[in-house]
């Protein structure tokens, strides 16, 4: 079983940046299309940005301030934050191993993914 774990989470200004990774515990095939996703109280988590095979799919909220990319030879999955709201306040997931097809409305759906990491908090201030 695959074992995902998240860094990099923090409390930042309005406009400031962060990286989060997400390092799996063994290579599988399962990390072909993974995924980030986020969660405030009381709402359902939310898909933020995804990767397969080199396609990436991103959230219309964060298009052009966020940027997804992974690390194979380290096992690691990022997320480059940059120009960061208030509103990207939240509990960041790091997802693996989708099932069915991976495509441009399929990413988001978080029922699809077998494996989660703990979570990481962002918070970001006015």
């Amino acid at each position: 079983q695959v074992q995902l774990l998240e860094s990099g989470g923090g409390s930042v200004q309005a406009g400031g940046s962060l990286r989060l990774s997400c390092v799996a515990s063994e290579y599988s095939d399962s990390r072909r299309s993974m995924a980030w996703f986020r969660q405030t109280p009381g709402n359902e988590r939310e898909g933020v940005a995804s990767i397969s095979s080199g396609t990436t799919y991103y959230a219309d909220s964060v298009k052009g301030r966020f940027t997804i990319s992974q690390d194979n030879a380290k096992n690691t999955l990022y997320l480059q934050m940059n120009s960061l709201k208030p509103e990207d306040t939240a509990i960041y997931y790091c997802a693996a191993d989708f099932v069915g097809r991976f495509d441009g409305t399929n990413w988001l759906r978080a029922q699809r993914y077998n494996y989660w990491g703990q979570g990481t908090q962002v918070t970001v201030s006015s």
